[in-house]
C-alpha cells in the first residue's frame, strides 16, 4: 500500500481533475459518500444523531456531502461551520446550497452553541491534508470541544491537527475512533503518534486511478502481501524446497555477546536458527561461551581467543574474519560491549568482510563515532543497520526527539547517504533502502518493548540474508515476521502487556 505526503496527494488530485478530466465535484461526492457509509457502520453502536463540524475548504465540503447521505439514510444531522455559512465560496458553497435546499440545519460555531446531549457522534471535517501548523482560534475551540464531548469522532481524510506527512500531532488535535482517508493512505496515518489519534484507518476509493501513485513516483509503502509480491519480489508464505538440507539453507555467523551481555548473543543466534538458517555459528570471546553451552545445543560455537580478557578487546579481527569465510551473512553487535580501540577494530572487520552484514546495538554505537566525523566503512557487500531511535540519533548527530519527529525522512536520508539499508526500530518500524524506497511495518505491539527483542530481530534478518534474500527483502520480511511473532506471543499471555524476548523465538 502506498503512503503519500500531502503534496503528493495534492499533485495527484490536481492531475486527476485537470489532466484526466474527472470533475472535482464527482471526487467530492464519492468522498462524502464513503464517510457516510463508514458512519453507518458505526450507527448500531452509537445512534443516528450526528453533528458535522465543517471547515471552509474542501474537507468541510466532503463533510457536508456525508451529512446529505446520512440524512437520506434517516439520520438527524446538523452541520456546524467554523465560519458563517454565507462566507463560503467555490465548491464548499455549492455543497452548502445543496444541503440548505434539502433542509439540513446549518450553523456557525459560537460559545455554548452545542448541547452534546443532542448528539451521538461527530464528523470532523475541519482541516484536511493541505493545512499545516497548530489549529488556532475557532478551529482550536471546535477541536477541543469535540475531544471533550466524549462522543465518537469520525475524521474526514485526516484528524484535524495531525501532520499528514510525519504523524506528529499539534495542540490541539482530534482524537478519532475512525479516520476515512481517500484514494491512498497518508504517511501520518501509518506512524505514531498520529496513528493513536486516527483510530481505525479506512482507505476509500473515490475514483482516482491507483496507477497514479507510481506515475508520480511515490516511494513509501506499508508492508503487506501485495507489497512483498509486487515490489519486493518475495513470497512471505513461501515454503522451503522439499529437497532442502542444512547446507542449502544458509550459514549465518553471529558475532555477539560479552560477559555482561552474553544473553544478547544467545538470543540473536537462537533467532537465526528459528528463522530458518540451516547452520548458525555463534562467535564470541572464549570466556563468554562455556556457561551457555547447554542452552542451545544446535549452535556451532566459535571460541575466539581473547587473551583471557573475556571481552572483544582481546580478539584479533583476523580470527573473526577467518570464521566468516564460507558463511552467507554476519550479524555483529548484540551485547558486544565497548573497549579501547573498538572503532578501528570494527572498521577493519566491516571493510574486510566480503559477505552481507547486519550491524546492531554496540556495533552501531561504535560506528556512530566515525559517522559523526563523516567516516563510514567502505563495503562492497550489502549492509543492514538496525538502530533504535537513540542509536539513530547518535549515528546522525542529532537528538532522539528529532529522529522521532520524522522517522521516515531521517531513515531515508541516512540510507541514501551511506548506501545501507536502515531498519529504524520502534512502533511502526521503518525500513529505508539506499535507492530511496521506504517501507513501514504494521506488525508488532507495545509488549515487545523489552530487553532482547532487538537481538532477536538482528538474528532473524541475518538468517534471511544467509538464505539468499537481498538486503531489502531480508530487512522488510524480517521486521514483519518479528512483529507478527510478537503479536502471537502477546496474544497467548494472560497479561498481553508483558512478554519476554525469548517468547518470540517459539513464534517465529
Amino acid at each position: 500500500m502506498h503512503l503519500l505526503t500531502a503534496d503528493e496527494m495534492r499533485r495527484i488530485d490536481r492531475h486527476a481533475i485537470e489532466d484526466i478530466g474527472i470533475p472535482s465535484l464527482v471526487l467530492m461526492e464519492n468522498a462524502g459518500r464513503g464517510v457516510a457509509e463508514e458512519v453507518l457502520a458505526l450507527a448500531p453502536r452509537t445512534g443516528k444523531r450526528w453533528l458535522v463540524m465543517a471547515g471552509k475548504g474542501n474537507n468541510g465540503a466532503d463533510g457536508v456531502v456525508a451529512a446529505r447521505h446520512l440524512a437520506n439514510a434517516g439520520f438527524r444531522v446538523t452541520v456546524l461551520y467554523a465560519a458563517a455559512p454565507d462566507t463560503l465560496t467555490g465548491e464548499p458553497a455549492v455543497q452548502r446550497d445543496i444541503a440548505r435546499k434539502l433542509g439540513i440545519p446549518l450553523m456557525a460555531f459560537s460559545d455554548g452553541c452545542v448541547d452534546w446531549r443532542d448528539y451521538d457522534g461527530v464528523i470532523d471535517a475541519l482541516l484536511g491534508t493541505g493545512t499545516g501548523g497548530a489549529p488556532r482560534g475557532v478551529l482550536a475551540e471546535m477541536i477541543r470541544a469535540m475531544n471533550a464531548s466524549g462522543k465518537p469522532v469520525v475524521a474526514v481524510d485526516i484528524p484535524s491537527g495531525l501532520d499528514a506527512d510525519t504523524g506528529q500531532v499539534h495542540d490541539p488535535c482530534v482524537r478519532a475512533v475512525k479516520t476515512v482517508t481517500f484514494a491512498f493512505k497518508k504517511r501520518g496515518l501509518a506512524q505514531y503518534p498520529g496513528l493513536a489519534h486516527a483510530g481505525e484507518v479506512v482507505v476509500r476509493d473515490i475514483g482516482i486511478p491507483a496507477v497514479l501513485a507510481d506515475r508520480f513516483g511515490v516511494s513509501v509503502f506499508e508492508l503487506g502481501e501485495d507489497v512483498y509480491l509486487g515490489r519486493l519480489g518475495v513470497d512471505p508464505l513461501a515454503e522451503r524446497d522439499p529437497a532442502a538440507h542444512k547446507g542449502s539453507c544458509g550459514h549465518a555467523l553471529i558475532a555477539a555477546g560479552s560477559r555482561a551481555y552474553s544473553g544478547a548473543g544467545l538470543l540473536a543466534a537462537s533467532a537465526a536458527l528459528r528463522a530458518g538458517s540451516g547452520l548458525v555459528t555463534w562467535a564470541a570471546p572464549a570466556g563468554v561461551l562455556p556457561p551457555l553451552l547447554m542452552w542451545r545445543p544446535e549452535l556451532i560455537l566459535a571460541r575466539l581467543d581473547d587473551g583471557g580478557r573475556g571481552d572483544w578487546g582481546g580478539v584479533d579481527p583476523a580470527e573473526l574474519l577467518e570464521h566468516a569465510r564460507g558463511k552467507q551473512a554476519l550479524v555483529i553487535g548484540p551485547g558486544l560491549g565497548r573497549w579501547e580501540g573498538d572503532a578501528a577494530w570494527m572498521r577493519e572487520v566491516l571493510e574486510r568482510a566480503e559477505l552481507p552484514v547486519v550491524a546492531d546495538a554496540d556495533a552501531l554505537n561504535i560506528l556512530a563515532e566515525g559517522s559523526a566525523a563523516g567516516e563510514w566503512p567502505k563495503r562492497k557487500a550489502p549492509t543492514v543497520i538496525t538502530p533504535h531511535p537513540g542509536e539513530m540519533a547518535r549515528l546522525c548527530g542529532t537528538s532522539t526527539a528529532e529522529v522521532q519527529r520524522d522517522r521516515i525522512g531521517i531513515a531515508r536520508r541516512f540510507a541514501m547517504e551511506r548506501g545501507v539499508v536502515v531498519v529504524l526500530k520502534g512502533a511502526r518500524t521503518v525500513c529505508a533502502l539506499p535507492g530511496g524506497e521506504v517501507y513501514v511495518n504494521p506488525t508488532g505491539n507495545p509488549a515487545m518493548a523489552t530487553a532482547g527483542t532487538g537481538d532477536v530481530l538482528a538474528g532473524v534478518i541475518g538468517a534471511l540474508l544467509a538464505q539468499g534474500l537481498t538486503a531489502a527483502q531480508a530487512a522488510t520480511l524480517g521486521v514483519y515476521r518479528h512483529g507478527a511473532a510478537g503479536d502471537r506471543a502477546a496474544a497467548k499471555r494472560n497479561n498481553p502487556r508483558h512478554i519476554a524476548a525469548g517468547d518470540l523465538l517459539e513464534e517465529l
